[in-house]
């Protein structure tokens, strides 16, 4: 019987307490089961969740030291997500919490809650949808808790988190007057007062207010009691005295987190040495002591996940002092150790790069460039700037190809039969010396890959056997997976084909890479060479030119080259004693005449522009003299004209007749670019009135003859701006524009009226197109508009757009009234807009009349 009763009063009280329990009721033990609950369990794995979050966030946010950092590591995409969806699994799982919380544990008796813990509930709610980058639903979660919880212990916690949330929405000016409010209506202390002023230094930043920001950094890293926190806080403190340039208070900065040592993530406190660094004046500083600090942050251990950075910086200071080898080896050395920092390794290859070009080594330079380009955001400003220099690079790498190689073939046709035999004896004798090496090469390496599994099985513990990619008991002799191999094989590919570029038809001899040119087509002498023809002279001998006219014609290309160079170096890299060096040579060479006269200007400039007086009054002098008739001889009596556009400068011809293109009168165009192209022959401003010019035939006289003078431009001026444009046309362009096939009207939805004007009635078109104005603005309900356009030298048309359908079209003159009607005599046709667009590229309107006339 006891242990009956005793169920029974078991169950009593579980009964009892389960009803106490009840949100319904608001009673002591049901407002305290509720808050424990709540506080315990489900807001506690809400917050653990976040936590696991918010870290993981931060782990995979990386900070560019190259700029000022951001007060808060995160980073915002601007993905859109979807209802439902989240960046983030535990962000969305710390939201769940935060709302079962909310849910079951909510008591709202006549609109207050009992439940103490709720507020915080509201604030993990909004804190979870802030770091999952919803930033609208979490400031309503910010808000309601202001709205609701006025008299809560997070209070201001809820206003600064809203204020966050106001800044990632880019409400800076809201968040600073708010967070102002706050600090001086509370009393914050520690973390909140932290949290408080640096959301307001962030606000500030955004805002570009610099001085503001430090003020409250200051306050921030004194209030804080994250030691990680209050490292960044003086770092960013640091980097914003230098964009003020305040070295010394950014060097005081700087130092405060170098004390801090151990107590801050490793990270500030490598960067603010390279920051001080950084700001070391070489002038007046002790060099031997900044050599020997770089030197200890090189050797201590704990440094060696910054080595790419302490490396680029050794590598600096090397530069700065002239030991450019030193620099070089430090500069490959930060690269080597495979840098996460996208934009460290486009500053050692832009550095490299620069070196090389300062050289004169154009293709390391070239390929320097090309790795800077893969490391910076496409089309950003850093990348236009490099692609500029690489694009201007392309040039000189070209025409330095193009004068070394010619210069070789001149030499060589130069040459007695006997002095050729010679040549090539000892051309052969490396041939074979050269073959030797790659035999002795190829056994070593056959050697290696016959030996490799024995090696592997030495090499390893416990006698297990090493593949390719080094998984033990797996023994692999694939090609790729051997480094040695590879990079043989790829010496092997680049002295039999050159730098080829990955594409098809890569074998033919045109597409040779960046600066091969005529060394493409040797290398594939080389390769069609038979065993016997490949050690004879005689074979060699018969590929040197022999007839005069392909002589000259090499002879020129070299000479063109020269002047294209000179150029170059003088308007592109402003590089005067190389400039000077090009010309010099060139006329030197006996060039054809179009050459001479701007090689000697151009010297004459080079002569100014150095200091060298006495050379500039004899170039002066001779153009004045031998050329009194030309543009240069008249600058030169006129100084004024060349600080001046005149009237006769090439760039103002080129506007006045880019306005007349753009007036249609294409013959006049047409016929002043030939006379221009001839004017200033050999000169940058050519190719762009051959284009202009090639524009002009298209519009006037249709496709065919378009087609060919574009593809005339992009042979004869391939290394140009307008050269690559008219590869361009051609490539992606005129395939598109050779459709001549009309469409049926049942497929278009736009038509033009059509009003011809040809031969002796030409005239008549102008003062037509203006009553047809005044006419189309009587009609209701269609917005029609006109105009005039040139057909060939003879005819003229003028068209009325706007019209949907081609019934409507073809019944024009009925939107027209009687007295309106009167006006417009001159008799039309109607035509879909796609079968215009064809009768004007291809100047088929006969063709397109008689069909439909059928």
């Amino acid at each position: 019987m006891r242990t009956v009763y005793r169920v029974i009063l078991v169950l009593v009280v579980s009964t009892f307490l389960v009803a106490s329990c009840s949100r319904k009721k608001n009673s002591f033990v049901s407002r305290n089961y509720h808050a424990v609950t709540a506080e315990f369990n489900t807001l506690y794995n809400g917050y653990d969740v976040l936590e696991q979050g918010r870290t993981s966030l931060n782990e995979s946010y990386f900070d560019n030291y190259w700029e000022v950092l951001p007060i808060e590591r995160m980073e915002v995409t601007d993905e859109v997500m979807l209802p439902g969806q989240s960046k983030s699994e535990l962000f969305s799982k710390a939201e769940e919490k935060a709302v079962k919380t909310i849910q079951k544990h909510s008591m709202n008796f006549q609109g207050k809650e009992k439940n103490p813990q709720i507020d915080e509930a509201y604030l993990l709610l909004g804190k979870a949808r802030y770091f999952d980058q919803r930033f609208v639903p979490a400031l309503e979660a910010f808000n309601y808790i202001l709205y609701k919880y006025p008299a809560s212990d997070k209070i201001n916690q809820a206003k600064i988190w809203r204020e966050k949330t106001n800044i990632r929405l880019e409400n800076d000016e809201l968040a600073i007057n708010n967070l102002k409010r706050l600090l001086k209506q509370e009393a914050l202390e520690d973390q909140d007062l932290a949290d408080a002023t640096s959301m307001l230094a962030q606000a500030y930043l955004n805002t570009k207010a610099v001085d503001s920001a430090i003020t409250q950094l200051e306050v921030a890293a004194n209030a804080t009691k994250r030691n990680d926190e209050r490292g960044r806080y003086r770092f960013i403190q640091g980097q914003l005295y230098n964009t003020l340039g305040k070295t010394d208070s950014a060097n005081y900065a700087f130092d405060k987190v170098i004390e801090l040592n151990r107590k801050t993530p490793r990270i500030y406190l490598i960067s603010a040495h390279i920051e001080k660094i950084k700001n070391f004046d070489y002038k007046s500083g002790n060099k031997l002591e900044l050599l020997e600090r770089l030197t200890e942050l090189e050797e201590n251990r704990e440094n060696r996940p910054f080595l790419d950075k302490i490396y680029h910086q050794i590598a600096t200071y090397h530069l700065k002092n002239g030991s450019d080898t030193l620099a070089v080896s430090y500069y490959n050395k930060s690269l080597r150790t495979n840098t996460q920092d996208r934009l460290l390794k486009a500053k050692n290859y832009e550095i490299l790069g620069d070196m090389s070009f300062d050289k004169l080594l154009y293709r390391d330079a070239g390929a320097y460039y090309d790795s800077t380009m893969g490391n910076l955001v496409v089309d950003s400003k850093p990348y236009r700037v490099i692609k500029r220099k690489r694009d201007n690079l392309e040039d000189v790498i070209f025409y330095e190809t193009v004068a070394r190689v010619n210069d070789s073939i001149l030499e060589l046709v130069s040459l007695s039969d006997v002095d050729r035999v010679q040549y090539f004896e000892s051309f052969i004798e490396r041939l074979r010396l050269k073959a030797q090496e790659e035999k002795e090469e190829k056994e070593r390496q056959e050697a290696i890959e016959r030996n490799r599994g024995g090696v592997a099985v030495n090499n390893v513990p416990g006698g297990q056997q090493l593949s390719g990619r080094g998984v033990p008991g797996q023994a692999s002799m694939f090609y790729f997976y051997n480094p040695t191999t590879v990079a043989y094989g790829k010496n092997e590919f680049v002295k039999i084909w050159g730098d080829r570029a990955l594409e098809d038809n890569w074998r033919w001899s045109s597409k040779g890479g960046t600066g091969t040119v005529n060394n493409t087509s040797s290398q594939d002498i080389l390769a069609s060479a038979s065993e016997d023809e490949l050690y004879d002279p005689q074979f060699y001998i018969s590929k040197i030119p022999s007839e005069e006219k392909e002589i000259d014609s090499i002879s020129k290309e070299r000479n063109f080259a020269y002047y294209q160079l000179g150029l170059i170096y003088k308007e592109k890299f402003k590089e005067y004693p190389l400039a000077k060096s090009k010309f010099k040579t060139l006329l030197n060479n006996n060039p054809e005449e179009r050459l001479v006269l701007p090689s000697k200007y151009n010297l004459y400039k080079i002569y100014t522009v150095l200091g060298e007086n006495d050379e500039a009054t004899i170039a002066k002098q001779d153009i004045v003299t031998k050329y009194s008739e030309s543009r240069y001889a008249a600058i030169l009596n006129n100084p004024e004209l060349a600080d001046t556009e005149d009237g006769d400068s090439p760039e103002r011809l080129y506007e006045a007749l880019y306005e007349q293109h753009e007036d249609q009168e294409y013959a006049k165009v047409i016929t002043a670019c030939e006379t221009y192209i001839n004017k200033f022959d050999g000169e940058p401003i050519v190719p762009k009135f051959e284009l202009l010019k090639a524009t002009a035939m298209g519009r006037l006289y249709g496709f065919e003859k378009y087609s060919k003078a574009i593809n005339y431009i992009a042979v004869t001026y391939a290394n140009t701006p307008e050269g690559m444009q008219a590869q361009t046309i051609e490539n992606n362009v005129l395939p598109i524009l050779a459709n001549k096939d009309f469409v049926e009207d049942n497929m278009s939805n736009n038509f033009k009226v059509i009003f011809k004007f040809q031969d002796e009635t030409l005239l008549e078109a102008k003062p037509f197109q203006k009553v047809l104005d005044t006419v189309l603005k009587n009609i209701k309900y269609y917005d029609l508009k006109t105009s005039l356009d040139i057909y060939d030298q003879s005819t003229a048309l003028v068209v009325v757009h706007g019209l949907k359908t081609a019934q409507v079209a073809k019944t024009f003159d009925q939107l027209l009234t009687k007295e309106d009607r009167q006006k417009i005599q001159v008799p039309y046709f109607v035509m879909a807009s796609e079968n215009y667009q064809i009768i004007q590229i291809h100047k088929n309107l006969g063709i397109y009349l008689n069909r439909t006339n059928k």
